[in-house]
């Protein structure tokens, strides 16, 4: 079987990928966030942050479609195209460093990205005031570079929109909106940097199904679980993802 696997992966290895990816996307169908935090520094630690990176986008950009057109009609439209004009500049950037800096470098930053998001999550901070144009589009900036580099740059645009005074509705309108329009983004900045690659594309036909599986996982235990307890797992496998992706501890965990 390894024969028919990208990337020279054993048995074990795919295994191991499938099943960081349906915990992913339970994490993600059940808080809507943390699909990529727990995801992209498992995967990378097996095939490499260029690859990782990219085959979560082909993943979740197939999984997702189905929100938009809701989106569309409930979003501040305006606001998100601000916020799409900063990722414009931040996606190429984070592409550039994806594609250029050395893969075990990268692996380290997606890692310290990772951390440092998690505490912005945990802290409970947001954004409160007006949303000048200036600021929203620095947002945009920040999230688009994460989500180039690592595709993890749904945090800081969370913690923007829900310190605004809209509703929850519009919030996930616009959070929904803004990463479609972030993905098409980052497939077009990938495709020209080169690392979106059919090897990537084949693994995502093989573990999209597990992701989701976990997505509709998620969205079930949402209607049934404490949401305060599961977020607080969810954060302890975002950590935990964090902890086993570290490059030092590659000869530990594999």
């Amino acid at each position: 079987m390894d024969s028919y696997l990208p990337f020279d992966l054993s048995v074990g290895g795919f295994v191991f990928l499938l099943v960081s990816a349906m915990v992913a996307g339970c994490a993600r169908g059940f808080s809507g966030f943390g699909g990529a935090l727990i995801f992209v520094p498992l995967a990378s630690s097996l095939i490499g942050a260029k690859h990782a990176v990219p085959l979560l986008l082909i993943v979740d950009l197939a999984l997702t479609p189905g929100l938009v057109p809701r989106a569309w009609h409930q979003a501040d439209r305006s606001n998100v195209a601000v916020m799409a004009i900063g990722a414009m500049i931040g996606i190429p950037l984070g592409t550039y460093l994806l594609a250029h800096v050395d893969g075990v470098t990268i692996r380290w930053a997606i890692v310290a990205i990772v951390v440092v998001l998690l505490a912005l999550l945990m802290s409970g901070w947001r954004y409160h005031g007006s949303a000048p144009a200036g600021v929203t589009i620095a947002v945009g900036v920040t999230s688009g570079l994460f989500s180039g580099a690592a595709q993890v740059g749904g945090p800081p645009v969370v913690a923007y929109w829900l310190g605004s005074p809209i509703t929850p509705q519009k919030v996930r309108a616009n959070i929904v909106l803004y990463f479609a329009i972030a993905s098409v983004m980052s497939v077009l900045s990938y495709l020209f940097a080169g690392v979106l690659t059919w090897q990537s594309v084949k693994l995502s036909l093989l573990i999209g199904p597990a992701f989701a599986l976990g997505l509709f996982a998620g969205l079930r235990l949402f209607r049934l679980a404490n949401e305060a307890v599961f977020r607080r797992i969810c954060y302890g496998l975002i950590a935990g993802a964090a902890i086993v992706g570290l490059p030092a501890l590659d000869g530990i965990f594999r």
